[in-house]
């Protein structure tokens, strides 16, 4: 895309409506906008100068008159080329960060408006990166963000999973593509010492979930000669740092074939595989045939996916998370440990947290919640934005 900020198009806000904006939010809602035969007509992912009703310059979006969501700030000055130069400053910024965190190139480089690039997730593996790109005007840039990641990374190949529902939303197609270089099988990562295998083609969103890294981290501290019982256990995350910290022995579970291969082969590559047992089971299926055996775990770890998909859901997955405590804590022996996480960002801090009350005291337990966390910092929080801020986890010791 060519952008030159004297002809890009002028988006102008209806009058009283910039005050989000002005504050620093990065997103601005259709009602918000006069959305005249002008704006409507432009193409969707248009680069686009916003300003207030007085005409007081907001900053640059990438727009999308179909949308709800139809204007997303890339940046305040409305001066400012957006091009491949652009997204070079910003994945250098990104870099640094990441860079000061970690000592593998293993992690989240972008986390859409939290690093001033929204729309847009880019996970690194070494030297393989994977990219989501949301939006119609991330869609549009594809060029200058591809141009960029070489510039900076140097990256031996470049996938791109565009397969999000989010994309859907943004009129845009759904699709897996290679950009630069090739795939031949899984990848290996490192985190927090710990080696695994990420599908980035075939795997859940980009392959792997960089956000629990450090929730993962604190469970292993709590691991020694445990019994434990992973439940969606995915690549193995939990159930290998585990092990590795001296856990006596792993349950992880999972209805994925293709998850539970890689777990394993997670488990051999770090030495620990036969401490791991992997089976093949729907969670709240197998949390009610271990608890008919009257099977007890040390800790019980159960990381789902989103229960809630969008805000009509909210009531069904709030219940489902309250089932799912109550399940789990049946399972966790006398002076063991809870841990219970939830990635839906509709799902409010205090209202997963009094799901989970009322499912541990449905279970007819009681405790302490020890630890309440979100997401690792390679998934920064905007601070105008609470969205950013989707993960939630709480680790409970129960009597």
């Amino acid at each position: 895309m060519t952008d030159d900020p004297h002809d890009r198009p002028i988006i102008a806000l209806q009058p009283g409506r910039q005050k989000r904006a002005a504050a620093g939010h990065p997103w601005i809602y259709s009602n918000e906008i006069a959305m005249d035969a002008a704006a409507k007509a432009l193409p969707p992912g248009s680069l686009v100068s916003v300003r207030s009703a007085e005409g007081k310059n907001l900053g640059i979006a990438t727009f999308n008159a179909h949308t709800l969501v139809a204007a997303r700030i890339l940046d305040r000055e409305p001066a400012r080329r957006i091009d491949q130069g652009f997204f070079e400053k910003r994945l250098g910024r990104a870099l640094a960060i990441r860079e000061r965190l970690f000592d593998a190139p293993c992690y989240r480089l972008v986390h859409a408006e939290s690093d001033g690039l929204p729309g847009l997730v880019v996970d690194r593996y070494g030297e393989t990166v994977v990219c989501q790109l949301n939006t119609a005007g991330m869609q549009a840039l594809e060029a200058d963000l591809i141009g960029a990641l070489d510039a900076v990374l140097q990256p031996r190949a470049i996938v791109l999973r565009n397969d999000s529902g989010a994309r859907q939303a943004e009129g845009l197609e759904l699709e897996t593509r290679i950009a630069k270089g090739a795939l031949d099988g899984p990848v290996e990562l490192v985190e927090n010492g710990a080696r695994f295998l990420a599908d980035l083609a075939g795997g859940q969103k980009t392959g792997w979930f960089y956000d629990q890294r450090e929730n993962r981290a604190f469970m292993a501290r709590l691991a020694k000669d445990a019994r434990i019982l992973d439940l969606y256990t995915f690549g193995g995350g939990f159930a290998v740092q585990a092990a590795l910290a001296g856990a006596a022995a792993v349950v992880a579970v999972d209805r994925s074939d293709a998850a539970l291969a890689l777990a394993k082969t997670a488990a051999e590559r770090n030495g620990v595989a036969e401490r791991c047992a992997f089976r093949r089971a729907e969670a709240f299926a197998e949390m009610e045939k271990l608890a008919g055996a009257k099977e007890r775990f040390d800790i019980v770890i159960a990381d789902p996916p989103a229960f809630i998909k969008s805000k009509k859901d909210i009531g069904a997955g709030l219940r489902g998370y309250r089932k799912m405590t109550r399940l789990a804590s049946a399972l966790v022996a006398p002076g063991g440990f809870l841990f219970v996480a939830s990635c839906s960002h509709n799902a409010e801090p205090e209202a997963f947290a009094d799901a989970v009350r009322r499912g541990v005291a449905d279970a007819g337990r009681a405790g302490r919640i020890l630890r309440s966390a979100g997401a690792a910092p390679d998934h920064p929080v905007h601070p105008a934005l609470p969205e950013t801020a989707y993960l939630k986890t709480e680790v409970l010791s129960l009597d």
